[in-house]
């Protein structure tokens, strides 16, 4: 037993050296804020979705420009009490917290890009 726990110790420890120091599972994640619906700036955030999907947001006085695949949607912020939610004719942006998806305004409202998170900023 002793044997097969150094063999494991010499193996498992090369693998161990490819983390930086710093950089461990225990690192915490900081969200990126969402700017607030009336800001008059441009801010810009790229979110990944299931799928490796990227979509790109600028948010600036109520209203957002949602990228996904080259296709851009112009949306308004509506007022929903909880979380967010940015629409047009076409689609709608919605979420809360640092979790959103992108999705179809018609009827059936089904999802463009899911499960969205945002990674970093673009502006």
């Amino acid at each position: 037993m002793r044997r097969l726990s150094i063999a494991v110790m010499a193996l498992a420890g090369p693998l161990c050296a490819c983390v930086p120091q710093g950089q461990g599972l225990t690192e915490a994640w900081t969200p990126i804020p969402r700017p607030a619906p009336d800001e008059a700036t441009p801010a810009g955030i790229a979110y990944l979705c299931e799928g490796h999907k990227e979509v790109t947001v600028v948010y600036a006085k109520n209203r957002a420009s949602v990228t996904l695949d080259k296709k851009t949607w112009r949306m308004e912020y509506q007022d929903n009490g909880e979380g967010f939610r940015y629409s047009d004719a076409q689609a709608q942006w919605v979420g809360r917290d640092d979790l959103a998806t992108l999705r179809e305004s018609a009827n059936t409202s089904r999802p463009i890009a899911y499960n969205c998170r945002p990674t970093r900023r673009t502006t």
